[in-house]
């Protein structure tokens, strides 16, 4: 989350930076020698970051802005190598099939989190308190991806929809009962979800207890 008097060209650099670590924790660093794929919109599209990202470990392929009249490099042979290369891999089938799964990937989920989810306006104070609130949502957005891959339903109303609940009481050895909750999706043989588990405990006093477990 970045301060709104700065534009995509300036934070680029704070972007990707995450981004590298996060590649090198999973086993995949880019580098100069296998650089990793840069697809942005062309609200980042600057000679500067071009000329700044060009050979080094991302490979751009940042929207182009249309613009009237012919660029004027005045000597400054880099950038204009830069754009150049930008935009021949833009317009290559590659580069094509990158800007629509960003299209898919990317501008699909900004829809379901600032514009359904809510989020594009917010009435926290502090910037903190903001990023915390959209850590939780996005967090809870991946996890409806997570989900839909699965269990194929991204939230439990449509996992329950489109399936069978069970309640399942066990009993256990000290005179308790254990109940699960068991979600059955269509076309698989297994439970497909298991909700929550609660322990309840049946003391000498007449009193119930209960705890839960995920």
């Amino acid at each position: 989350m970045h301060p709104a008097d700065q534009g995509d060209t300036t934070t680029l650099t704070g972007t990707l930076d995450p981004a590298q670590r996060n590649l090198t924790n999973v086993g995949a660093p880019p580098s100069s020698d296998v650089p990793a794929e840069c697809v942005a919109d062309k609200g980042y599209h600057a000679r500067a970051v071009l000329k700044d990202l060009d050979g080094g470990p991302w490979t751009t392929r940042i929207a182009e802005p249309q613009r009237r009249g012919i660029s004027r490099w005045h000597g400054d042979q880099d950038a204009r190598r830069a754009v150049y290369n930008n935009r021949t891999r833009l317009r290559s089938g590659m580069g094509q099939q990158a800007m629509r799964r960003r299209a898919e990937v990317v501008e699909r989920s900004f829809a379901h989190i600032l514009d359904r989810g809510g989020m594009r306006r917010t009435w926290l104070r502090g910037r903190e308190n903001v990023h915390k609130r959209y850590l939780i949502h996005v967090a809870g957005h991946n996890l409806g991806l997570l989900m839909r891959l699965l269990i194929g339903a991204g939230t439990p109303k449509e996992a329950v929809a489109s399936g069978w609940c069970f309640l399942v009481l066990l009993p256990t050895g000290n005179g308790a009962y254990e109940a699960l909750i068991m979600v059955l999706v269509a076309n698989r043989a297994m439970p497909a979800l298991i909700v929550f588990r609660m322990a309840f405990d049946h003391r000498p006093d007449e009193t119930t207890t209960s705890s839960t477990g995920c």
